[in-house]
């Protein structure tokens, strides 16, 4: 069974129609633990003649292209070095993969490297919905994805990886596939996914990682991650299941280490391995649950909501910038309302935001309307009209902050006191403040009617479109001078020069 809480209802599955094809069985499997780093002796020693050794000048051999393409699966087969995956038989259409991603895939196999799709492009694309990025994981080095495209830069010191840069800003990033030292994997009978048609081959098994030293006092946050490894021991290191699926371009096929396609069908959000322990390793790792269980409307695995609640206050460890950035995110993805729920619901709210989390507990005349922004503010997104995060931020936190300014001589004061602490918690950058002091503090002459010079204001667009979000919350007719007001467009504001003094 799956749950979201006490408070919030059962999701359903996401739509993925596989009812009319064949089911699967389950596959019945001694379970296995593979060596002191997770590694079968055959594949390690192949991975340390091959891809995770080479240095910087490898062989010419190395980089020659390859034609070699197999339709099937078979036990020499490289590209699935290690212990047997689920592979399916599951081909996505060409008009769906981004045609750019597609190249770097083709380049990289055709110069001998292992390539694969990975993560939530895959997922989207197997829900159906269309994928805001395409990553890609390989067997190539950063710097051997550097020396094969031209328009390619290598980032990053935590976890180095190639972007590889494309018309109109566009980025596909490329990471060699990693693996965690500290890490065992267990490999237990494999779970297959139903009605999906199976590439024969060994039986499959799926992967749990185990982590050494993993006591609760035990500091698991990973600052490093440039260990690399092979296919499976990257699988296994990634967040959830469903996010631990690979795509091969060339066969149109899903390659699965970790029970990934079972979940996705079932809509079930479940941690690869312990879920304590995910969490630990990086607290952010809370917020894109909730995150992906609002906006893929999946059910969060029993063991999975109960290390969330248990691990809330470690979001207290995780970089500042990524806490705010998954707020916004909450909002941008047009699920915004069944996300905060859930974040009060398990008592993140609490951690992130407490101000807002306490104007919610008490029950204040107004916590209501802030549930009906959301809802506002998620059908805007449905309609392609999202408003920018200074509007969706105050629209969050306008029920709070107007009762901290209610009544005082200095209403600005108030503003600042009330957002010192969040400021210093998010890490909130200054304009993004200052804006929403100015949205918020338009909104009684907004509700007046008397606009006076307020349209000349280069915040007035956005200060009205809180006024529309608050005005349709509370249910109340939004005047006519506001649509037409809404679509006049401000002209910029002209900055002066500045009169250069003359020399001498």
């Amino acid at each position: 069974m799956v749950h979201l809480g006490a408070r919030a209802a059962l999701t359903r599955k996401p739509s993925f129609d596989a009812a009319a094809l064949p089911q699967a069985e389950e596959v019945a499997k001694e379970p296995l633990l593979l060596g002191g780093r997770g590694l079968i002796r055959g594949a390690r020693a192949k991975r340390e003649d091959g891809m995770s050794r080479r240095s910087m000048d490898s062989s010419e051999e190395a980089k020659r292209p390859t034609d070699d393409r197999h339709d099937g699966r078979d036990d020499g087969d490289e590209r699935l070095e290690g212990p047997p995956p689920a592979v399916y038989d599951r081909p996505i259409p060409d008009a769906r993969v981004d045609p750019d991603a597609a190249k770097v895939l083709r380049r990289l196999t055709r110069y001998g490297h292992t390539a694969y799709l990975v993560g939530g492009g895959v997922r989207d694309l197997l829900l159906g919905r269309s994928p805001k990025d395409f990553d890609v994981a390989t067997s190539a080095l950063p710097q051997e994805v550097r020396r094969l495209f031209r328009n390619c830069r290598v980032i990053g010191r935590r976890f180095r990886l190639a972007h590889i840069l494309f018309a109109d800003g566009k980025i596909i990033e490329t990471a060699t596939f990693r693996r965690d030292p500290a890490q065992r994997i267990e490999s237990l009978p494999g779970i297959l996914a139903e009605g999906i048609p199976l590439v024969p081959g060994p039986p499959p098994v799926r992967l749990v990682p185990i982590t050494d030293g993993a006591a609760a006092e035990e500091d698991l946050l990973i600052r490093n991650d440039n260990v690399f490894g092979a296919p499976y021991e990257d699988a296994v290191r990634r967040d959830f299941t469903i996010n631990g699926l690979f795509y091969d371009l060339e066969r149109g096929q899903v390659i699965d280490y970790v029970g990934g396609m079972p979940d996705l069908l079932g809509g079930v959000l479940r941690a690869v391995g312990d879920p304590a322990v995910r969490l630990r390793e990086d607290p952010v790792r809370i917020l894109r649950a909730i995150k992906f269980s609002a906006r893929l409307d999946m059910g969060i695995d029993p063991d999975l909501y109960d290390a969330i609640v248990r691990h809330k206050a470690d979001l207290g460890r995780a970089a500042k910038p990524r806490l705010l950035e998954e707020i916004l995110r909450f909002m941008r993805g047009g699920a915004g309302h069944r996300s905060y729920y859930l974040c009060w619901d398990t008592g993140v709210l609490a951690e992130l935001l407490p101000e807002l989390a306490a104007f919610l507990d008490d029950d204040a005349p107004d916590a209501g309307l802030t549930w009906s922004r959301l809802a506002i503010i998620d059908r805007m997104h449905a309609q392609g009209e999202l408003p920018s995060d200074a509007v969706t931020l105050s629209a969050l936190l306008l029920g709070p902050i107007e009762e901290a300014i209610e009544g005082v001589r200095d209403p600005s004061r108030a503003f600042e006191d009330f957002m010192f602490e969040l400021t210093q918690r998010l890490t909130l950058p200054r304009r993004l403040k200052d804006r929403m002091r100015a949205l918020i503090a338009s909104q009684r002459r907004l509700r007046s009617g008397k606009l006076g010079t307020l349209p000349r204001r280069d915040y007035f667009p956005e200060a009205l479109a809180l006024f529309m979000i608050d005005r349709q919350a509370r249910g109340e007719i939004v005047p006519e001078w506001a649509h037409q007001e809404s679509k006049v467009e401000t002209p910029p504001t002209r900055r002066r020069r500045r009169r250069r003094r003359p020399r001498g």
